[in-house]
């Protein structure tokens, strides 16, 4: 069998687990797996050989290694939204009294509260106006 594991999307975070500041790493097709190193470079090597290892297993089974995501390329950034007019009026004095724009000002809100849902923590993100 011959499998490219570097296809598969794999996320390595730094993070306290146990007690111990290590890094995790996880992989987007295979939800289960998780691996743990000292570096990076240990964590997203041993989620390498855990793709290669669990394809094997699979295989021995008779069965197939989900195949790798490959990313859409089907959204452009731009979004077309219908608002109440006192809702628009109120976004755009607040986004007049930060001294941005109203997209950056939508932006930072969207970021904010997407970032602080999934991540428990604020992250903003750059517009392109």
């Amino acid at each position: 069998m011959n499998i490219d594991a570097h296809a598969y999307n794999i996320t390595v975070r730094r993070g306290e687990f146990e007690g111990e500041i290590l890094y995790e790493a996880r992989v987007k097709e295979l939800p289960d797996l998780v691996e743990y190193g000292e570096t990076y470079q240990e964590a997203y090597g041993l989620a390498l050989d855990a793709i290669e290892t669990t394809a094997t297993v699979l295989a021995e089974k008779g069965l197939a290694l989900p195949v790798a995501m490959v990313p859409a390329e089907d959204h452009s950034g731009r979004v077309t939204l219908r608002l109440a007019k006192s809702l628009h009026r109120a976004l755009a004095e607040a986004a007049d009294s930060e001294g941005v724009s109203l997209n950056q000002h939508l932006v930072n809100i969207l970021s904010y509260h997407s970032g602080f849902v999934a991540n428990g923590r604020r992250e903003t993100v750059s517009s392109y106006d």
